[in-house]
């Protein structure tokens, strides 16, 4: 039974030609839902796939709903997170004046995203014993946002101050490394053992393009992508909260 007052979560996702991405989406949600019974999480795309998220937003307005909390389904703060879905939730609440929407932050950086970076390491192979011989190379979608590359920079930091050898940031798409030139690049540096952690959510062309690097550079763990790890289910709960605590604290302060 959902929970009366408790706002709906909706989860925006970029979208895929590839329906592996979709399908990942809607695996994650469910593992929320089973996390958050009661609470209505509904999904909607930023393009490629449907719903989109005006249609969401527009058949919960058309239901009574009042409240809605949408959530980037994104890693960085990046174009997406900044303008996209800024402007589609502000031509939303334009049109849907009884729908009040708030925007989560979005998920990252968290301690949750490298315990699920290292669950995804683990089940590839690796052990926690591996950690003092093994290099990562943490793979990202990419950006030309600087804020969301300094941001790739940090995690591979902190990252590294928990016992990895080594951890290197890479780029599938707009900045450098890329994949296998940071691979490469350990090798140089004498680390005995390479894994590539791709720092992703959802399959697509862009994470198969770090698969790729990572075999043609001769990588010896590749990790799977995210998709819908538990610490990925708890961190968009976590979120979610904030954003409703946030609300609430602004109506009782109005």
């Amino acid at each position: 039974m959902r929970t009366p007052g408790r706002p709906v979560l909706v989860v925006v996702a970029h979208g895929s030609r590839d329906p592996r991405h979709a399908a990942t989406v809607h695996a994650l949600l469910r593992r929320v839902r089973a996390l958050r019974p009661g609470l209505r999480v509904e999904a909607g795309f930023l393009d490629f796939n449907t719903p989109s998220v005006p249609r969401v937003l527009e058949r919960l307005d058309a239901e009574g709903v009042r409240d809605v909390v949408a959530l980037p389904l994104l890693l960085t703060r990046a174009f997406h997170a900044k303008s996209d879905i800024p402007a589609v939730l502000r031509e939303a609440r334009a049109r849907l004046p009884r729908l009040a929407v708030r925007q989560a932050d979005v998920l990252g950086p968290s301690t949750l995203l490298t315990d699920a970076l290292e669950r995804r390491l683990y089940e590839a192979g690796l052990t926690p014993g591996d950690r003092g011989s093994t290099g990562v190379v943490l793979a990202s979608a990419g950006s030309s946002d600087p804020e969301a590359i300094a941001v790739i920079a940090h995690v591979a930091r902190e990252w590294r101050r928990t016992g990895w050898c080594a951890v290197r940031p890479a780029f599938a798409s707009a900045s450098l490394p890329r994949t296998e030139d940071a691979v490469r690049e350990l090798r140089a540096r004498g680390v005995r053992r390479v894994a590539v952690a791709p720092y992703v959510i959802a399959p697509g062309r862009l994470p198969d393009r770090i698969a790729r690097g990572a075999r043609d550079a001769g990588a010896d763990v590749l990790a799977d992508v995210l998709g819908p790890a538990p610490e990925l289910a708890r961190l968009l709960v976590l979120r979610y909260e904030a954003a409703r605590a946030a609300r609430e604290l602004t109506a009782l302060s109005a």
